[in-house]
């Protein structure tokens, strides 16, 4: 099995992906949170800052993400990226269920026309045939907008082209992130499908993912919101050992120096790290109350006296 790393804007950049890939990896590769494309000619220092080659350490195999659905601004800015040395995977999102993209029928609110999703593949996939560069075209997407019936469709348009790997999402875009994952409709992908398959969704311990690999035989799968709460899930997957404190400090203490580096104002820093612990405090076994020491900080004074208190005195689930 390989373990995919997915992307979360604003959470996962490359800071957050340097840290992780030195002090605990285990991951096969990590997708960076998408690039928007649109009509200018060339993407922006601010749009492909996360991917420059220089802010990303070796050790990650990244693969840059695009969300669009227009074919040319896919050619136009997939281009761009491959003559900054990613010539292997570029992914494309349609899954992402934020709602100024789903208004504009990017990400997964590209799924409500399978026609116009059907004429993009013949676009791109033409051009990457034409230009013989070899570059895999992989997918990440839902099963649909507001429910799933239409997922065979979908899933016919997915099954006209060379997709190197499918990852699915198993919820609608109306989901969000609640309810739990539609593994009927993942058993259909599965049964149907003519591309290499990626789970998504809902792996956060080391039983999740038992239970899911007993039960399928899929290629990879992605872990999102377990792996940023728990840093260590793959390598406990793996056999090796549990998540402690002392590893949970290390990477804080990472993460806030470098954070810190790159931040304007100390506001910022605040900001970022409380983010870190909207995850991480689930490990704890009072995670209310970690959170909550987290959360009720004003200034970065308050912040590292809480975070002393939480190493100093909470233990770990």
């Amino acid at each position: 099995m390989k373990f995919y790393f997915a992307p979360l804007e604003g959470v996962t950049g490359f800071t957050y992906r340097n840290a992780f890939a030195d002090l605990f990896g285990g991951v096969d590769k990590y997708y960076a949170p998408f690039i928007s494309p649109c009509v200018n000619d060339k993407l922006k220092g601010k749009e492909i800052r996360d991917i420059l080659p220089e802010n990303n350490s070796g050790k990650v195999n990244l693969v840059p993400q695009i969300l669009t659905n227009r074919a040319d601004y896919f050619i136009k800015a997939t281009k761009q990226i491959m003559d900054m040395g990613y010539t292997k995977e570029i992914n494309i999102n349609i899954g992402c269920p934020s709602g100024t993209v789903v208004a504009k029928n990017k990400g997964s609110g590209f799924l409500r026309d399978t026609d116009a999703m059907d004429r993009f593949f013949e676009e791109i996939f033409n051009w990457r045939d034409s230009d013989e560069s070899g570059l895999d075209i992989s997918v990440k997407t839902r099963i649909g907008v507001n429910d799933a019936e239409g997922f065979s469709e979908i899933m016919e348009v997915y099954n006209q082209y060379p997709i190197s790997e499918l990852t699915i999402h198993p919820r609608t875009r109306k989901q969000m992130y609640r309810d739990t994952p539609d593994m009927k409709a993942f058993d259909y992908a599965v049964k149907v499908s003519r591309n290499p398959l990626c789970y998504n969704g809902d792996i956060r311990t080391v039983m999740d993912y038992e239970n899911f690999a007993k039960k399928y035989n899929v290629e990879a799968v992605m872990i999102g919101r377990g792996l940023i709460a728990n840093p260590q899930l793959v390598n406990e997957i793996k056999g090796q050992e549990k998540l402690t404190k002392e590893m949970l400090k290390q990477y804080h203490d990472r993460l806030y120096r470098d954070f810190e580096k790159i931040m304007k104002a100390d506001k910022h820093l605040l900001f970022k790290m409380k983010e870190f612990w909207n995850y991480v405090s689930w490990n704890f076994e009072d995670e209310n109350k970690c959170a909550k020491l987290v959360r009720k900080c004003q200034n970065l004074y308050k912040y590292n006296l809480a975070v002393e208190e939480i190493f100093g005195t909470m233990e770990l689930k």
